[in-house]
């Protein structure tokens, strides 16, 4: 099983290929959309790597993609500039799903 990374940063890009994951740029929701698309009809492809600009201008998607199917798993992460995330991000989230405040 393979992973494939959908990134609009080049140096993420750069990155992932000298790490030996093949990749695709995009930078419009229909580059994101058409490279979802191929990534859901290959079925050599276990691990969905994207970052979040390119989540951003297709959250819909992924979001359905991350709850209906079992494969690929969607990742998704920071590009070369760091997280759009809060800082207190996980925290938030641990708050959030079962009410304990750390």
């Amino acid at each position: 099983m393979r992973c494939f990374c959908i990134t609009d940063d080049p140096d993420v890009l750069t990155g992932m290929r000298l790490a030996g994951i093949e990749g695709l740029h995009a930078s419009t929701k229909k580059d994101v959309d058409a490279a979802v698309s191929r990534v859901c009809a290959d079925s050599g492809i276990a691990i969905l790597i994207i970052t979040e600009g390119c989540y951003a201008l297709s959250r819909e998607r992924l979001d359905e993609l991350k709850l209906s199917a079992g494969r690929p798993l969607v990742n998704v992460i920071a590009d070369s500039r760091g997280s759009v995330r809060a800082r207190d991000y996980i925290t938030r989230l641990i708050n959030e799903a079962i009410g304990i405040k750390i």
